[in-house]
């Protein structure tokens, strides 16, 4: 029988095991998208947003028109586009 109580264990298992949120991007440039789809998932605006696109409270980027995915660059910053398909 112990005489030390053990301590910790739960504490040290529960650490590295939580599950990750799934951010980042969900459609690459060139990538068709319809109304409403998801093309980022980010934390604050690292992507801004360009013509055709929106963004949610949570700084969610999806897609306002059906189209292409395009991702160009505008006073240092990458800017996400929506371009009509022909």
């Amino acid at each position: 029988m112990a005489h030390v109580k053990g301590s910790g264990s739960v504490r040290q298992h529960s650490q590295g095991e939580r599950h990750g949120k799934r951010l980042g991007l969900k459609k690459a440039g060139g990538e068709i998208v319809n109304v409403g789809q998801i093309i980022v998932r980010q934390r604050g605006a690292v992507y801004k947003v360009g013509k055709q696109v929106g963004m949610g409270r949570d700084h969610t980027i999806f897609a306002l028109k059906d189209g292409v995915v395009q991702f160009t660059q505008r006073f240092g910053k990458t800017v996400v586009n929506v371009v009509a398909k022909n």
